[in-house]
Parts: C-alpha cells; structure tokens; sequence
C-alpha cells in the first residue's frame, strides 16, 4: 500500500512539473521576505533554484526527441483555459536558465556580502527568485498576455537589482532608470502588438493564434501587431540599435546580478522572439513578407562589427563585455534571418554557448571587484599573477567568446558560416569570420593587461575565495565540454529547430 501510495504521488508530481517549475521559485521568494533572516536567504534561494534547476533536466529528458508537454491550468482546455507548454525549443533555455541561477547563488554569497549592506541583501534573493521565475514563466507559457505579465515580473525585479549596485556607484540608479524607461517602452510596443492579435483572431492562447493568423497574412491589423511585438521584444533583446539600456545595466549593477543577466535575461526575451516569429506567425508569413531579412539582416551586421569596435575601445572590463554581448546577440539574430533549419539550429546553440561563456566571463569580473576594488583594466594590471585560478578560467571564457576551436563558441559560430554557405551567400561567411577576428583584439587586450603588465598598486591581491572559484571553473570547464561534447547541444538545438520551424503544426493539442 505505502509502494503504491508512494508511485502515485511520483506520478503526480511528473505530471505537475511544468507548473513547479515556475511556483516553487515564485513561493520562496516572498517566504525568504517573511521569514525576514539573512542566514536563510541563501539557503531558501538556493534550494529553489536546484530543485527548479532538476525539474528543468526532467522536462528536458522527456522533450528532447521531439515530444511535447501540455499542462492546463485549473484543469481548463485551452484555448479557453491558460496553458504551460515545454518542447525542446523552451526545455533547453529552461535548462540554461536554472542552471545559470544554480551556480551564481553559490558565487553570489561573497560577493553580494561584500557589494551591499547587509539590511539589502534578504531583499536581494527574494528579488533574484522573483527575476527567476519571470523568466522560467516566460518560457514556459503558451499564452501570450501570460508572456507580457512574466516579463513584467522580471523586468521589474531586474530594475530593483540593478539599482542595488548603487552602493559602490551612484550611476547605478540612473542606469536602472534608463532600463526601466526603455523597459517600459518594450513591454507597451510589446502588449500594443497583442492587442492587434487580439483584434484580428479574438485569442490569446499562442496555438490557436497561429491557427487564426494562417489565413490573414495580408491583415494590415497583423502585420501591425508583428511590427510592434518586433520592436517591443527588440528593446528586451537589446538589439542594435535599441540596446542603449545594456552596457550601462551592465556595468553598474553588482556582479552577481551582471553575471545573471548577461547569462539568462537577453536569452530568454530571444526565445520569446523565436516563438513569436516562428511559432505564431510562422515561417510562411516570414517569407511573403521578408520581414527577416529586411531588419535582421542590417542589424545584425551592424551590431556584430559596431559593437565589437566599440569594446575594443573600452577601458572597464565589464563595459567591453557588455558591448561584446550586443555583438553576440547580431550572431543569433544572423542565424535567426537565414531562415534554415542550419540557420536556426546555429542560433540556439549560441545562445547557450553564449550564456555560459559570459557567465564564466563576468564570474571572472566579480572576482577581481572583491579582492582588486574595482572592474577598470587600471586595477587588474598583473592579476594573471597574483590571482592565476581566477585568470585561467576567464582566459577560457574570452578564448570561447572569440570562437577557438574546441571551445563551445567555435560550434556556433562554424554552424552560421555553414547556414550562410548552403544558401551561397559568401560574402556573409566572411563577414562572421572578420567579426569573430574582432574579438580577438579585445580578449587579447585582456590577456595582455592581466599577464604583461605590471601592478600599479603594492597591495598584495589575494586568490578570490573558493565559494567564487568553484562555480567560475564549472562555467570554465563548461565552455570547454561543449566544445567537444556536441552531440548533446547538437541534438537539442536540432529538435528545437525543427519544433520552431514547424510552425503552427508544432503546436496543435
């Protein structure tokens, strides 16, 4: 009886699992505030963040051959009913996601003790918690207003958590402020754009929308609503030229919130992107109207070589890594535009080659702003030396960044040269290859300050701690796996694309 009871209670729990993953980090959150105690934050956080993180590689294992998961909510049918959907597309962000979180709360408890006064740091987790669960309900919902109130939930906490950094510097309020504004402009373009869906087809659930859509491509009242849900998911994704919120948000937030959202946030809100496009209103209405290629293709570009160009000239490390992700976010946009299964697969790999690389990069960062006092390259001359575990692992990242083979960035980036090859178009392989060169100079640049120049401070810098060193090397050692072991991002990048390729039929109940 108690092995019966026992399975039945297993069963239920799978059954429930993309409804967990997003309640038990939205319930710890305010917890951690009621029980008001800073000793149990991090563990409270941390707990909800495994066990998010081990839903996730469940979810994962049961989607990655092409299934499909679909939880109704209250036990309500959509598209009446709100819906939680999890294929291969959104279990591998999923995956990404909390698995990021995972690994940064360990880092986090040294480095936000030594950033923020202790009266901040309980509203800190709770706010870290609140930011994972907007994203881990962004991704995976099938509803589309479910989608704008997800991000809301994120974005809002994002703006508490970047301003948290104003404790070392000021402008970290105003870099909160500009994001909230531009922000809150994506998140208006982005709901506008429901309503004109809304108006068309009389549906919100994102199945049935794509259902509707397929026989109004020539609806001026859709086509509206795809421009203002580009624009408005462009401001999220911080595309060229609407990424005027990021380096700055970057830069001043405190580094544990950096290395979260570098790694996390932009990746979600491109998924989102990739949902929308292919999954509502599907390939067919991408090419009748060659929306791709009239506005990915020029910003991808432009971001891919201004952005580089503009870290090249930067002085705070972290300030250059925010302009390398703008950079890095034209690379996925490129492969989104070429519109192939090759194309699209290239797309999603980097998007989690990329998550990972930055966050040991920026893992890095925070490491040299507790023991150097600071992220300009004045005060990291000669900590190749004095801190050799913490440089090797971020040399890793940077030489992943750049695309080195057998580092995870090579894999993406030589997937893109091959979509842009199949389709002919040359001239296009070579210009990812001269941005990729790009790079070179600015890790280089790193590399040169940390191990060829002398220290301008007699202050003996210390290692950073091992509660730093380790989940930095597990991101490290990470880049370097998967650029060996591809057949697992291979494999879920490649269901992914041809669940997102697939349109509308991808998403039938």
């Amino acid at each position: 009886m108690a092995t019966q009871t026992a399975h039945h209670v297993a069963m239920t729990l799978s059954e429930h699992l993309p409804i967990l993953q997003v309640l038990i980090p939205f319930i710890t959150a305010p917890l951690i505030v009621f029980v008001g105690r800073r000793e149990l934050a991090w563990p409270l956080a941390f707990t909800a963040s495994f066990t998010s993180f081990v839903i996730a590689c469940l979810l994962l294992s049961k989607v990655i051959g092409g299934g499909v998961i679909s939880y109704k909510i209250g036990g309500w049918a959509p598209p009446l009913g709100i819906e939680y959907r999890v294929d291969a597309a959104n279990a591998f962000v999923l995956f990404l996601v909390t698995g990021i979180s995972t690994l940064v709360l360990p880092y986090a408890r040294q480095s936000v003790s030594s950033e923020m006064p202790e009266r901040t740091q309980t509203l800190f987790y709770a706010l870290f918690l609140l930011c994972l669960t907007g994203l881990l309900g962004v991704t995976t919902t099938a509803d589309a207003f479910n989608v704008f109130v997800f991000l809301e939930i994120s974005s809002l906490s994002t703006y508490v958590l970047i301003a948290q950094g104003s404790y070392r510097d000021k402008r970290a309020l105003t870099a909160a402020f500009n994001y909230l504004i531009m922000g809150t402009i994506g998140a208006t373009f982005f709901v506008i754009g429901l309503g004109f869906l809304y108006m068309a087809t009389g549906t919100l659930n994102m199945a049935d929308l794509a259902d509707r859509i397929s026989g109004q491509y020539d609806s001026r009242t859709v086509r509206a609503g795809f421009a203002f849900i580009l624009v408005g998911m462009g401001l999220k994704v911080a595309i060229f030229p609407l990424h005027l919120w990021l380096p700055n948000a970057y830069t001043y937030a405190p580094s544990a919130v950096t290395t979260f959202l570098a790694a996390t946030a932009t990746k979600v809100a491109i998924y989102v992107l990739l949902r929308f496009v292919f999954s509502v209103f599907q390939p067919e209405f991408l090419l009748e109207t060659s929306a791709l290629e009239i506005i990915f293709y020029p910003f991808a570009l432009l971001a891919m070589f201004a952005a580089s160009f503009t870290a090249i000239f930067q002085r705070d490390l972290k300030r250059m890594l925010a302009y390398s992700s703008i950079a890095q976010i034209g690379y996925m946009l490129l492969g989104v535009a070429l519109l192939s299964e090759t194309g699209l697969m290239a797309a999603i790999i980097h998007l989690f080659n990329h998550g990972i690389t930055k966050a040991a990069l920026f893992m890095g960062v925070g490491a040299y702003v507790l023991r150097s006092g600071g992220s300009f390259y004045i005060h990291l001359q000669g900590l190749g030396k004095t801190m050799p575990w913490t440089s090797a692992a971020t040399v890793i990242g940077g030489i992943s960044l750049i695309g080195v083979p057998g580092t995870a960035g090579f894999l993406s980036k030589w997937l893109l040269v091959q979509a842009a090859l199949e389709q002919g178009y040359w001239p296009l392989a070579i210009l990812i290859v001269a941005s990729s060169l790009l790079a070179v100079i600015y890790v280089w640049r790193l590399i040169e300050i940390l191990y060829l120049s002398t220290p301008t401070s007699e202050k003996v810098v210390q290692e950073a701690p091992l509660s730093m060193l380790l989940p930095l090397w597990l991101m490290a050692i990470a880049c370097i796996y998967f650029g060996f072991a591809t057949d697992i991002t291979m494999g879920a990048a490649k269901a992914a694309a041809q669940a997102l390729l697939s349109g509308s039929s991808g998403m039938m109940y």
